[in-house]
C-alpha cells in the first residue's frame, strides 16, 4: 500500500494552450479511496492516466509513496488499472485473464492458480473460471476486471469509469461491492466518474474538478454542507442546488416576493467584498409549506416528478425570466401539489449558501 501526491501536476496536449489538468495538488492517503468526479472534459481522467503512466506529466509531480514516478513507465508504477471496457482477453478463460499479469512477471503456475483462486473467491467468479468473457454477464466481466487487478497485489488501484457500461440496477449492486472489497483489502484506491452519485456513495472523499482545475477536496457530506464555490455547489446534489442571483436588503437578500435572511457572517464577507448581489443557493429539501397568510416564497408550479416516498416539484419564481431554470422543492411524494398550483413556502433557517457572484466563492 502507498499515499499518493500530485505536486503542481499539469497536463498540456500538444497544440492545444490549454492545460488538460491545471497545477493539481491532491493528497491521496495510504488506503483511502478518492473519487475524482466532474463533468466531461473536467480532466478527471487525464488526471488518473497521468498517475498511470499514460499520459505524460508536463510539469510538476506526481509521488507513490513518497517516490516521484513522472517519469517512469506504467510497469515500474506498482499500480493496477481497472479500464471502462474491461480489455479483457476475448481467447483467455477467466481464470487466464485474472492470472496473465501473473505469468508475464514469471510467476509460478501454482501460485499463479492460488492468487487467482482467492481472488475469484472475493468476488465470487468462482463457478466462472474456466469460461471466456463473452459467455459472462457485464457485471461478471467487471468482476474479472477487479479481479485481475487484485491478484497483482499493487500499491494503487485505479478506476476509470468501470460501471458505466452496467445498467442502472447492477451499477447500484457493483458499486456497493468495490466500495466493501476496497475496504476489506485496505489498497488505495483512485476512482474516476462522471456520475455524482456514485462518487458520494463510495468515496472517503470527493475531488471535484472543472476545467483541469481542483475545485474542491473533502469528504461526501462537508461537499453537501458546505460546498467551497457556487460550481461545486450546482454540481453535488441531485436534484442540484436552486441558484439565483438575489439583491441584498437591510433584512437579508431578496429571493422571488421574500427577503431571506442572512447570517451574520455572510453580511460581514459581503459587505466586506463591497456587494450589491450575492449569488443565494437553496437545496430542494430545504422548504418548508408556509402557514397560511404567512407572506412565504412564492413558487408556480410547472411540472411534478413522483418519485415514491417524495416528489420533486418544479416551479418559477415570481421575478424569473425565460432563461432562468427551474426552482425546485421537495415534498412528500404522497400528497404532492399539481400543475398550475401556486405555493408559499419557508426556507428552513441557516439552510441557505451564499456566493461571490462574479468569483463564485463561498460567503461566510
Amino acid at each position: 500500500m502507498a499515499d499518493v501526491a500530485y505536486v503542481d501536476a499539469t497536463c498540456l496536449y500538444p497544440g492545444n494552450p490549454i492545460p488538460a489538468v491545471d497545477n493539481l495538488n491532491l493528497d491521496v492517503k495510504d488506503g483511502e479511496f478518492v473519487v475524482l468526479v466532474g463533468p466531461s472534459g473536467s480532466g478527471k481522467s487525464t488526471a488518473l492516466r497521468m498517475l498511470a503512466g499514460l499520459e505524460d506529466v508536463s510539469s510538476g509531480e506526481i509521488r507513490i509513496a513518497g517516490s516521484d514516478v513522472s517519469r517512469k513507465a506504467p510497469k515500474d508504477r506498482d499500480i493496477a488499472m481497472v479500464f471502462q471496457n474491461y480489455a479483457l482477453y476475448p481467447h483467455m478463460s477467466v481464470g487466464e485473464n485474472m492470472g496473465f499479469a501473473l505469468k508475464l512477471k514469471g510467476v509460478s503456475k501454482t501460485e499463479r492458480a492460488a492468487k487467482v483462486l482467492e481472488a475469484a473467491k472475493l468476488l465470487d467468479l468462482e463457478p466462472y473460471l474456466d469460461r471466456k468473457p463473452k459467455a459472462l454477464s457485464g457485471g461478471q466481466r467487471q468482476r474479472v476486471a477487479m479481479g485481475r487487478a487484485i491478484v497483482r497485489s499493487p500499491s494503487v488501484f485505479l478506476m476509470d469509469e468501470p460501471l458505466s457500461n452496467l445498467d442502472a440496477k447492477l451499477r447500484v449492486e457493483t458499486r456497493a461491492n468495490i466500495a466493501a472489497l476496497q475496504a476489506r483489502l485496505g489498497t488505495t484506491t483512485i476512482y474516476v466518474t462522471h456520475d455524482q452519485v456514485e462518487a458520494m456513495t463510495m468515496g472517503d472523499r470527493v475531488a471535484l474538478l472543472k476545467d483541469g482545475k481542483l475545485q474542491q477536496c473533502d469528504t461526501p457530506r462537508n461537499l453537501y454542507d458546505s460546498p467551497g464555490n457556487a460550481f461545486v455547489a450546482g454540481f453535488i446534489g441531485s436534484p442540484a442546488m436552486n441558484l439565483r442571483t438575489a439583491t441584498l436588503t437591510p433584512g437579508g437578500a431578496r429571493l422571488g416576493n421574500v427577503d431571506l435572511p442572512l447570517k451574520d457572517s455572510v453580511k460581514a464577507a459581503a459587505q466586506q467584498a463591497g456587494l450589491s448581489t450575492i449569488t443565494l443557493g437553496v437545496r430542494p429539501e430545504s422548504f418548508t409549506v408556509a402557514a397560511a397568510g404567512g407572506g412565504g416564497l412564492s413558487l408556480e408550479v410547472l411540472l411534478v416528478e413522483e418519485l415514491g416516498a417524495d416528489a420533486y416539484v418544479y416551479g418559477k419564481l415570481p421575478d424569473d425570466g425565460a432563461d432562468d431554470k427551474h426552482f425546485v422543492a421537495r415534498f412528500d411524494g404522497r400528497v404532492p401539489p399539481k400543475i398550475g398550483d401556486m405555493l408559499s413556502l419557508d426556507v428552513r433557517p441557516g439552510e441557505e449558501h451564499a456566493f461571490h457572484p462574479e468569483t463564485g466563492e463561498r460567503l461566510g
